[in-house]
């Protein structure tokens, strides 16, 4: 606050105490207190602007001290047109992880010989961000960048360019946060865990990158696949994009290549789906003298390996719940046919077959529970397909999905997809039912690791729920498809934003020791905003028993009821700062 001098155009000097302020960029002044006219108060007071001065700083320190503001509010004020009056505070906590991974050192570094006019650590740093708490299109998010505290002065062009510059330097990045996550939390990748999912985009036609494959959402549209691997705690390591007509068997081998060339890894046990489960990959895992530990479908088996599963003997309890048992093969040397070079992890002209020595142990386990969700799953399955049974007129080119394998004898025209078998010759394929009732509740796994007991290798292979929870998580939290992007550069940038969202997610569960999910968190942070009120003070409305877990792990000062734009912008500030 201090003394405004007013000139009048009557000659006279009228005061006022005013608060000045910054808002949006602009310089305000509110009036607190009308004085009167300097000559009327000279007859009162010797120096009336040296009296009030005094008066003024003594306010001031009052203010200061006492962190008292007495507001006077004007209930016909009206909004200024156009300004943001509410903000999201909730991304300090994203800031601050986002800055103790160094991302803007690296960015800064990365743009030195780049003629940018823009800062690409700012757009990186709204892309997370919002990709977080606000997940849209990039256009989007661009009109939204005032929502935050921190001074976004970017275009919607520059974040194209930058999007492209962001897919030039994503290993690198990578990279970069894998040394960051290993210096500063710790990366335990003697265990991963990889999967594969799919990615839809609204579009007519293909492209290299976008193809028509197997949904894992029963998509239509072209899809692009991508493989996750996670480390044994669940912290994501890196990611590869490949078409979407990559089946997932073929993009293991390229993906730990990479990760043991770029990361610079030693030997890593690879937990794995059965879709992962192939010849390839196995001989791969042991050309690099790595492991494995992938689960093995039990009604798709051998003849042999079922009779070993059905048989009473050798099975002990594991649990109220399991019964196990195991087997090792004895060595043996496998001619096994590799489609990808283990040293350049390049494509073969011709097939590829060498003799890879294979000593394997099998695992399987019986639970009661898991025996009675497959029934269930089945019995629903048949139900549909005896509605298609009774009326096959509905269903054109598809059955609900499940449902087609319990169906005898169905086929379908070729060109218009209508059901060209009699209706009197359709029935349930009661024998298959029969069959696979037999292995309900039965759970293979096979594992390279064969001096690590039954026990620990079962529960090295449940963490896989950790990847499956990771791809669910950029699916609905972060909002990753359908992707609103089309050149390649920009769909692989895309993803990369969508990685650094998924660890900075992770690594705040971590941090809160693992009380709370990303749902949870992101869900706190989006509500923690602030209205503007007046005099740069900003009004909050929302704190929680995770916001005070928060303030505990983080240091932040969630919960406070009023904060000045300075304290809010020195407090952002600070978890911008690093230490070295």
């Amino acid at each position: 606050m201090f003394i405004k001098k007013i000139p009048k155009p009557n000659g006279r000097t009228y005061l006022t105490v005013v608060h000045g302020y910054s808002k949006d960029g602009k310089t305000r002044h509110k009036t607190i207190q009308k004085l009167g006219y300097l000559d009327e108060l000279q007859k009162q007071y010797e120096d009336p602007i040296a009296h009030f001065n005094d008066v003024v700083t003594a306010m001031n320190e009052e203010r200061r001290v006492n962190k008292h503001v007495t507001i006077d509010i004007d209930m016909d004020e009206q909004l200024e047109r156009g300004a943001s009056n509410r903000k999201n505070y909730g991304h300090v906590v994203l800031s601050k992880i986002y800055h103790e991974l160094k991302i803007d050192i690296f960015l800064k570094n990365a743009r030195r010989h780049e003629n940018f006019k823009f800062n690409t650590d700012s757009i990186m740093r709204l892309l997370v961000f919002s990709r977080l708490l606000e997940p849209c299109s990039k256009l989007m998010t661009v009109l939204r960048k005032d929502k935050y505290f921190d001074n976004f002065k970017f275009s919607i062009d520059d974040v194209y360019h930058a999007l492209t510059h962001f897919d030039a330097i994503s290993v690198d990045l990578q990279k970069h946060l894998h040394n960051q996550v290993t210096d500063t939390i710790g990366r335990d990748t003697s265990l991963v865990y990889y999967d594969v999912t799919n990615y839809y985009f609204e579009i007519d036609k293909e492209d290299d990158l976008r193809k028509t494959g197997p949904s894992k959402e029963k998509k239509k549209d072209p899809i692009v696949q991508m493989g996750l691997l996670l480390d044994r705690n669940g912290l994501p390591v890196t990611y590869k994009m490949f078409p979407g007509n990559t089946h997932d068997s073929q993009t293991l081998t390229p993906t730990l290549r990479d990760v043991k060339k770029d990361f610079g890894v030693g030997r890593i046990i690879v937990v794995a789906d059965k879709g992962l489960n192939s010849g390839d990959n196995i001989a791969f895992n042991m050309v690099l003298g790595d492991g494995y530990i992938y689960s093995k479908s039990v009604s798709g088996a051998s003849a042999d390996f079922k009779k070993w599963v059905l048989e009473e003997s050798e099975y002990r309890k594991y649990s109220d719940e399991y019964k196990l048992k195991s087997q090792v093969i004895p060595n043996a040397t496998n001619m096994v046919t590799l489609a990808i070079s283990p040293k350049t992890g390049k494509k073969f002209k011709k097939p590829h077959k060498v003799n890879i020595p294979i000593e394997q142990k099998q695992i399987v386990f019986y639970s009661k529970k898991y025996a009675d969700r497959a029934k269930y799953k089945r019995d629903e399955a048949i139900a549909k397909a005896q509605k298609f049974i009774a009326d096959p007129s509905k269903y054109h080119g598809r059955i609900e999905y499940g449902a087609a394998g319990y169906v005898k004898n169905v086929q379908f025209d070729a060109d218009t997809g209508e059901v060209v078998t009699p209706k009197e010759n359709l029935s349930i394929h009661w024998e298959k039912v029969k069959e696979e009732e037999k292995y309900d509740g039965f759970y293979a796994i096979l594992t390279s690791e064969l001096d690590e007991n039954d026990e620990s290798i079962i529960e090295a292979y449940r963490g896989l729920w950790r990847i499956e929870e990771s791809f669910k998580v950029t699916k609905s939290v972060l909002d990753a498809r359908p992707a609103y992007v089309r050149t390649e550069p920009h769909i692989n940038a895309h993803f990369l934003v969508c990685f650094i969202a998924l660890l900075i997610g992770r690594i705040a569960e971590k941090t809160l020791g693992g009380k709370y999910t990303i749902e949870n968190i992101v869900e706190t942070l989006r509500k923690v905003e602030c209205s503007y009120l007046q005099q740069n003070i900003w009004l909050f409305d929302y704190a929680d028993k995770v916001t005070d877990d928060m303030n505990a792990a983080f240091g932040t000062n969630f919960g406070l009821k009023q904060m000045t734009t300075l304290d809010i912008k020195k407090f952002l500030g600070s978890v911008k700062r690093h230490d070295d």
